[in-house]
């Protein structure tokens, strides 16, 4: 899961980043209204925390703007204004849920899994591709019932190929799932992962292939 977080004050910024990232969420951060905008332009974001005092205005006035471009991104809005008003007014907004500080963090990523199984209800929580079944909600990867160890970003790209199986996924929307956008990604380090993951799955017997796309990106299928 991908998250914009937008947050002027550097160690809160800090601790969610870093409480995100252990939860294995993909964060970009910024700590403007000016950069939050040009990144859910050119990002594929799951959600956006955003915090309302910023250093270049309200940071409710950004979702308008994200709306009118066609942007409908979840919003999670932060405050320390903690008045039922606020509250309502942050809500009447357009934030989709609404958190006071100081809060604990697990709350806030239970608060994004929550708005993301919200906004993919009609997505099937397990595909099953060859021998391999994937467990959304667990975000487990079972082979016989037996779940694979696979370390945070090898199951996101798994994540990302199996929800379109037998279908290419371009290279840039893999590396969109697995870096945030202040990453240094080296020339091969996807295909690193995909070649770990190749070896993980073929291994465990999962009935299924990996293959490389030339100029394209890759394609998850049964074998045959």
């Amino acid at each position: 899961m991908r998250i914009l977080l937008i947050e002027d004050e550097p160690e809160m910024a800090s601790v969610l980043k870093t409480a995100l990232e252990r939860q294995d969420f993909v964060v970009d951060g910024t700590s403007t209204l000016a950069d939050a905008e040009i990144m859910a332009k050119v990002g594929s974001h799951d959600a956006i925390v955003l915090d309302r005092r910023l250093p270049d205005g309200e940071g409710l006035d950004l979702i308008p703007r994200l709306r009118a471009m066609n942007i409908d991104t979840p919003v999670i809005a932060l405050t320390a204004m903690a008045g039922i008003d606020d509250r309502v007014g942050g809500l009447n907004a357009g934030a989709d849920d609404y958190m006071v500080k100081p809060f604990a963090t697990e709350e806030l990523v239970a608060r994004l899994r929550a708005l993301h199984r919200r906004q993919f209800t009609l997505r099937a929580e397990r595909i099953e591709v060859g021998r391999l079944v994937y467990d959304f909600r667990d975000r487990e990867a079972l082979v016989a019932d037996k779940a694979l160890d696979l370390p945070r970003r090898e199951r996101l790209v798994l994540e990302t190929l199996i929800r379109r199986p037998g279908r290419a996924v371009m290279r840039r929307a893999l590396e969109e799932a697995v870096y945030a956008l202040d990453d240094e990604i080296g020339s091969n380090a996807l295909d690193a992962h995909i070649s770990r993951l190749r070896r993980k799955l073929e291994d465990a017997a999962a009935g299924i292939e990996i293959r490389a796309i030339r100029n394209i990106g890759y394609l998850l299928r049964a074998l045959p």
